[in-house]
């Protein structure tokens, strides 16, 4: 390894997106570029929601990175592992997971690359495509009507399910949300819903209970992440599928949600958990306890990794990179296919990315 470089970009948010507890207000985009002495280039990236993003560049550039210098770029776990030691002060957290995962994702680009091989067949290889979910139609802020042309649209494009928000002062105000969802779609579609850790533990279960005659899929984010004990409490007295990990950092706090029972379905953040290399890690201890992977976000690098791995149900579908890609997800018939290209199958736009650049 010759070069390491670690920058942030700002990209604007596609649409307006609104939960239980914050809004989207920009993706602050860390990337990583690591050159080898073999003349190639791997590229990472990770993000935040609109805060933190300088915090992580910092962590990459003084801590993560130097202590990669001398180390060969083909031992990923190696890189990861003395990545990981380096910051033992501030793991288990999101600064030090987020840069993680930035120069994680970069080293995963170079192995693919000189295996001449995409992402989803060298991270494991189970299938080339995946079905995809909608939530960009089911924001908080939308009314029932616009829930309902969203769910609708989804339907018609082939996606083979749909995620609404949930956290409304009112429960009946929620519960009226999904019913006017589900009688809009019919029995045929996945409906899943999403707290955003809104709720106590007293009112989750409340609302799992007014969610049950919806058919709902799963109920996402339902209690803080920290919260273990809620999630199995919840999970012991309600028929849906409890749904958790997008606040996750760390392959321990997965095993301990399976290991109580407490998580129906996993959502790894490829990101968020600290990059590829301990996404796969989780995804094959969900698959130990027969729980299958949804993951978070990130659907650009979600659909090869769900590619690569047996127990995955859904990618999720929430475009965010377009503005800096040359490339788009490609979906067809409700199935999302993994990029065939070398690599982690992402064109960017070098010039677009650098017209955003803030640090």
């Amino acid at each position: 390894m010759i070069k390491a470089e670690a920058y942030l970009a700002d990209i604007e948010v596609e649409t307006v997106r609104t939960d239980a507890t914050q809004t989207f207000l920009k993706q602050e985009t860390l990337f990583v570029e690591v050159t080898t002495d073999d003349g190639l280039t791997g590229t990472g990236y990770s993000y935040t929601i609109g805060t933190g993003g300088r915090a992580v560049l910092a962590m990459l550039r003084d801590h993560l990175l130097p202590s990669l210098v001398g180390h060969d770029s083909r031992e990923i776990e190696s890189a990861w592992r003395t990545m990981y030691d380096s910051t033992r002060a501030t793991m288990v957290g999101a600064i030090t997971a987020l840069g993680l995962a930035a120069a994680d994702l970069a080293l995963w680009d170079l192995r693919c690359l000189r295996a001449g091989e995409p992402l989803w067949r060298v991270a494991g290889g189970h299938r080339s495509a995946v079905p995809v979910y909608d939530t960009e139609h089911g924001w908080l802020h939308l009314g029932e009507d616009e829930l309902v042309a969203g769910a609708l649209e989804a339907r018609e494009k082939g996606f083979r399910g749909v995620k609404v928000k949930i956290g409304k002062p009112s429960p009946a105000e929620d519960a009226a949300r999904i019913r006017a969802v589900r009688e809009a779609v019919g029995p045929g579609m996945d409906l899943m819903v999403d707290a955003n850790q809104a709720f106590t533990s007293a009112e989750a279960v409340r609302r799992a209970a007014l969610l049950e005659p919806y058919d709902v899929g799963w109920f996402e984010e339902p209690l803080p992440a920290d919260d273990v004990a809620g999630h199995a409490r919840l999970a012991a007295s309600t028929t849906v599928p409890v749904a958790v990990g997008e606040s996750v950092y760390s392959l321990g706090h997965f095993r301990e949600y399976l290991q109580r029972g407490a998580a129906g379905i996993v959502q790894p953040d490829v990101a968020r958990i600290g990059g590829v290399t301990p996404w796969l890690k989780v995804a094959h201890l969900a698959e130990a306890f027969g729980v299958e992977v949804c993951p978070h976000f990130l659907m650009e690098i979600h659909v090869s990794l769900t590619a690569a791995v047996s127990n995955a149900r859904y990618v999720e579908y929430i475009p965010q990179l377009r503005a800096v890609t040359r490339s788009q997800l490609r979906i067809v018939d409700g199935f999302a296919h993994a990029p065939q290209e070398p690599g982690l199958g992402i064109a960017w736009d070098r010039d677009a990315i650098d017209d955003r650049r803030v640090a």
